[in-house]
């Protein structure tokens, strides 16, 4: 189903957008047997951890966040730590003070040899490919 040749890690404001938006889940729908699509544990944990509260100033059931996230696991491949860890210290020596929390995406960046899709300008600066949603679709059809 994945093409292994090109990947892409979403950080976790991705993920939370997959889940409430309509854009960024088609666009994984569209381009998901083109590019390897995969996300670190702990951004799938931090996504679980804010999306209800999102859902529920929006209305909705608390509940249905794990359900609307693991909706995504056939279209996004969690990384288990254990694959990354070897790379936090070069990660959080590349993102340094801007965002320490986000290490593990800058490791399996670095790990898979591929850029993040992201709107965290935190990554901008820490010397891998950064894509934005507004763009991302120019590295997911391969056109450029």
């Amino acid at each position: 189903m994945f093409d292994r040749s090109r990947a892409l890690v979403l950080d976790a404001n991705i993920l939370i957008r997959a889940v409430l938006g309509k854009r960024v889940r088609l666009l994984i729908e569209q381009y998901v047997a083109q590019v390897f699509l995969c996300a670190p544990d702990l951004c799938f944990m931090e996504a679980e951890l804010h999306l209800p509260e999102i859902i529920a100033r929006r209305g909705g059931e608390r509940e249905s966040a794990t359900v609307l996230l693991t909706a995504l696991s056939p279209f996004i491949v969690e990384i288990d730590a254990s694959f990354y860890d070897p790379y936090r210290d070069k990660a959080q020596k590349r993102i340094g003070a801007r965002d320490p929390d986000d290490w593990h995406v800058v490791a399996v960046a670095l790990l898979l040899n591929c850029p993040i899709w992201t709107e965290d300008k935190d990554f901008f600066g820490a010397g891998i490919a950064t894509w934005t949603t507004d763009r991302v679709h120019l590295y997911l059809n391969d056109s450029c």
